[in-house]
């Protein structure tokens, strides 16, 4: 087994993803055709229904085998995550209901540098920040994992003017796009950094179709320049769930 190096940014077929508990029959089944064995979050009782299972809130990975995860959660993964080869480290913040308490975890890595209301990100991911040389760069948004699609380590999609902004400052190429035709149960919408991953360098899959965001076209075919490919993973709208997280191969 191998480990995913670069959070977010396979460069080979995935074995073994994280997703929330509530991905879906026919999601999950088109995964499990792709190759891709998932991990399945738990409700984390302290949070909110919409994001109470949400990879992005309860788990950070690092690189390599090293996650690290939220205590509400800790002792109900680590056999499941463990049993695969992964290091947990038990996160330093327990999560509460509402913003800001719940975004310690829900931190944007793209490549060397990542993205964080760094009044609230956890005190273990900054030591592997540190310790990794990981640029952590501060915007006003909490929930950054979640506003954002990493397409490479140089190029990501947001509906987030702000992290576009700050991104781009930091030579990352972006492509804003409108928010809006993401379900999120509970919410008005969903973002685009939920309802997709990477389960090849060159394949993005998504929870649903398209149809209801308004810059799909955009999406697609700034995805095609880049050389990736659009899986749609269920008839279903697209909705959010906190990303699938793409860990080994």
């Amino acid at each position: 087994m191998i480990f995913v190096h670069k959070p977010n940014l396979p460069i080979n077929n995935i074995r073994i993803a994280l997703v929330d508990y509530r991905i879906g029959d026919e999601a999950e089944k088109a995964l499990a055709i792709a190759g891709v064995e998932t991990i399945k979050t738990i409700p984390c009782k302290e949070l909110y229904d919409a994001i109470n299972g949400h990879p992005d809130i309860v788990v950070h990975h690092i690189g390599d085998n090293k996650l690290i995860v939220a205590p509400n959660v800790f002792d109900e993964l680590q056999p499941v995550l463990t049993k695969k080869g992964f290091a947990l480290t038990k996160g330093e913040t327990w999560l509460n209901r509402n913003y800001p308490e719940n975004v310690a975890y829900n931190v944007l890595r793209v490549g060397s540098f990542a993205f964080h209301n760094t009044k609230y990100t956890d005190r273990s991911i900054i030591n592997e920040f540190e310790k990794n040389k990981i640029n952590l760069i501060h915007v006003n948004q909490g929930y950054t994992k979640c506003s954002t699609c990493v397409v490479d380590e140089n190029t990501i999609i947001t509906s987030d003017y702000k992290i576009a902004k700050t991104a781009e400052g930091c030579g990352i190429e972006c492509l804003l796009i409108k928010p809006g035709g993401i379900i999120l149960k509970g919410l008005d919408y969903g973002f685009i950094g939920g309802c997709c991953g990477l389960i090849s360098q060159n394949i993005m899959a998504f929870t649903g179709n398209l149809d209801n965001i308004q810059d799909n076209y955009k999406i697609v075919d700034f995805l095609k320049s880049k050389g990736i490919e659009v899986k749609i993973l269920s008839t279903k709208q697209i909705f959010d769930i906190g990303s699938i997280m793409p860990l080994t191969y």
